[in-house]
């Protein structure tokens, strides 16, 4: 049996595939080499740079953030629904994206916005009042994982992200991309030492439970109370041992699989997801 000739659109998409192939060398080991990642421009002092849709909207809707300055391309304006940019409060630029590019560097998915800000300011332990769910991070430094903690967070209602001072990334356009909006919605709350802190909180009724892969309850079983604090540590080290010390309970994530740990950020939705329901039914 002889073979069935194609049609005259596949041998129209034929000739487009072998032109494609031979103008890109697709197949030959001759393609075009990727282009290097370009660098940004730090921004100055005192200021961040925030991009992304809706990490700028978010920024741009909160009374408590300070804004100096906004890049914006004219598909991102109508996105942002920003309406006539010559009634806003502060310095407007229409561009192009590669303007922000060289602000960003090429790594960054700004999606046509770049806002600059100044940071906001961490709180004091004593502005929790009468929250009944925070988060406390032992020493994550992943920006990334920050940021994706405070997304998950501020999805079910906790009241602040606890940081130390030191080891703990600064505010910024990689964190707040990755907070997704997050940063302007939840009180960022700054200490010296996490094991006082934990104090403080046991004196304020909370009970604290540590996050850890060999911890001897499940996590479930060791949520309880009015007010609780979820405790994570750092990617590979965990808690430290003074924070493990200190903690109400060390409680694990029960899994069936054969893996026995998960990224910080998604541990941390799994438990606030488990607070919440805890917090409800108390």
């Amino acid at each position: 049996m002889s073979a069935a000739k194609g049609t005259p659109k596949d041998s129209h998409y034929a000739r487009l595939r072998r032109t494609h192939r031979d103008a890109t060398g697709a197949g030959s080991g001759q393609g075009r080499a990727p282009r290097p990642a370009v660098p940004g421009e730090p921004p100055p002092d005192g200021v961040v740079h925030l991009y992304g849709l809706h990490t700028v909207r978010a920024a741009l809707d909160n009374p408590a953030r300070s804004i100096r300055r906004l890049w914006v391309t004219r598909n991102a304006q109508e996105r942002l629904a920003l309406g006539d940019l010559a009634a806003l409060p502060f310095p407007i630029d229409l561009v192009d994206p590669k303007a922000i590019d060289r602000i960003t560097g090429t790594d960054a998915v700004h999606q046509g916005v770049l806002l600059e800000a100044e940071p906001l300011r961490p709180k004091p332990l004593a502005a929790l009042g009468d929250s009944r769910l925070v988060v406390m991070l032992d020493q994550v430094t992943d920006p990334h994982n920050v940021g994706a903690v405070m997304r998950s967070a501020v999805a079910f209602g906790a009241d602040a992200l606890i940081t130390t001072s030191r080891h703990s990334p600064s505010e910024s356009g990689v964190l707040a991309k990755a907070a997704s909006g997050a940063l302007e919605h939840i009180d960022l709350i700054e200490v010296r030492n996490l094991a006082a802190a934990l104090e403080a909180l046991h004196e304020a009724g909370f009970r604290s439970v540590g996050l850890d892969s060999e911890g001897p309850v499940a996590l479930e079983t060791a949520l309880s109370g009015e007010r609780i604090a979820l405790v994570l540590g750092a990617e590979g080290k965990g808690l430290r041992q003074k924070t493990r010390e200190t903690v109400s309970a060390l409680a694990r994530l029960d899994m069936p699989g054969s893996i026995r740990s998960l990224n910080v950020s998604n541990a941390a939705a799994v438990a606030l997801y488990a607070a919440r329901h805890a917090l409800s039914a108390a």
